[in-house]
C-alpha cells in the first residue's frame, strides 16, 4: 500500500514538472529575440493631460546644500510636466512584444544618468538593461543616488527595491549594472539633495521611447501584428490601448491623463 502510494506522488510530481517548468526555461522563453524586421510598420500619437492639475502637481522643495551650484532659494520639481496639453515625462512602450527589431546602440558607447546642477539629466529615459554610466558633474559636491526598481506599477500599489546606493564625492563617472529582477519601472533620487529625482524604464525589448516635448512619439520597425500599447506616466499610473500593424503600415495610439 506504501509503495502504491509512493509511486502515486511520483506520477503527480512528474507531471507538475512537464506542466510548469522550472524558472531557468521560463525565462528562456520569455527572452526577447532580436531579428532583421522585414515589412516592418510604425506606431505613433500623443500622450495628453485633460483637466485640472492636482494640488502635488508641482512640489517647492528648499535648497539646503550646495547653493553655489544647485541654486538659493526652492527648488521646483514638477511631478507632472503639461504644456499646451502635451503631458512631457512620460514613457510608451509595447507590452510583451516577444521578438522584433535590434536593440540601438547609445551615444557614446554607454547609457549615461548625468548629475549635473545638482539635477538628474535626463528627468526620464529608457535604458537597456546592463552597464550604464553614472556621472558626477559638479564640481566640490557629494551626490548619493539611490536606483530603485518600482515593483507593483500595474497595479497601483508600488513597492522599491534598491538595486544600488552610493555616494559619488568627487567629479566623474562610475559604471553600474541595472538589472531589474521584477519591474522595468525605475526611480531615481539623490540622498544627499531631497530635490534630486528622475525616472528610468528598462524593459525587455526596445520598443519603448519617452515622449517628446510636445507629448508625441514614435515606435518604429514594429513587425506586423496585434499588441498592446501602454503609457506610463511616474505620477499618474499605467494606461493601455490594443493596435493591429499592417505591413509597412502605420497605426495610432494615443492617451489622455486626467479626467
Amino acid at each position: 500500500m506504501k509503495l502504491k502510494t509512493l509511486l502515486a506522488w511520483l506520477a503527480i510530481a512528474v507531471a507538475a514538472t512537464i506542466a510548469f517548468p522550472n524558472d531557468g526555461e521560463a525565462k528562456k522563453k520569455a527572452k526577447y529575440k532580436e531579428m532583421d524586421v522585414a515589412d516592418g510598420g510604425a506606431i505613433s500619437g500623443k500622450v495628453t493631460f485633460d483637466g485640472a492639475l492636482p494640488d502635488d502637481a508641482v512640489e517647492n522643495i528648499l535648497i539646503t546644500k550646495n547653493p553655489d551650484v544647485c541654486g538659493k532659494g526652492e527648488r521646483e520639481v514638477i511631478w507632472i510636466d503639461v504644456k499646451d496639453g502635451a503631458l512631457r515625462g512620460t514613457f510608451v512602450f509595447i507590452d510583451k512584444i516577444k521578438k522584433g527589431k535590434k536593440w540601438d546602440k547609445p551615444k557614446g558607447g554607454n547609457y549615461l544618468i548625468n548629475q549635473e546642477g545638482c539635477r538628474f539629466r535626463p528627468w526620464a529615459q529608457v535604458i537597456r538593461p546592463g552597464p550604464v554610466t553614472i556621472r558626477n558633474s559638479d564640481k566640490g559636491v557629494l551626490h548619493n543616488i539611490n536606483t530603485r526598481e518600482m515593483i507593483g506599477v500595474e497595479k497601483g500599489r508600488v513597492v522599491k527595491r534598491t538595486m544600488f546606493n552610493f555616494g559619488q564625492p568627487d567629479p566623474g563617472d562610475i559604471e553600474q549594472t541595472i538589472k531589474p529582477r521584477r519591474s522595468s519601472f525605475i526611480g531615481i533620487n539623490c540622498e544627499a539633495h531631497n530635490f534630486m529625482f528622475g525616472f528610468m524604464m528598462a524593459p525587455k525589448n526596445p520598443y519603448a521611447v519617452v515622449v517628446g516635448d510636445d507629448g508625441s512619439f514614435s515606435l518604429d520597425n514594429v513587425p506586423p501584428g496585434k499588441y498592446t500599447v501602454k503609457a506610463w506616466h511616474p505620477r499618474l499610473g499605467i494606461k493601455k490601448t490594443k493596435v493591429t500593424v499592417a505591413a509597412g503600415g502605420k497605426a495610432e495610439a494615443s492617451f489622455t491623463f486626467g479626467k
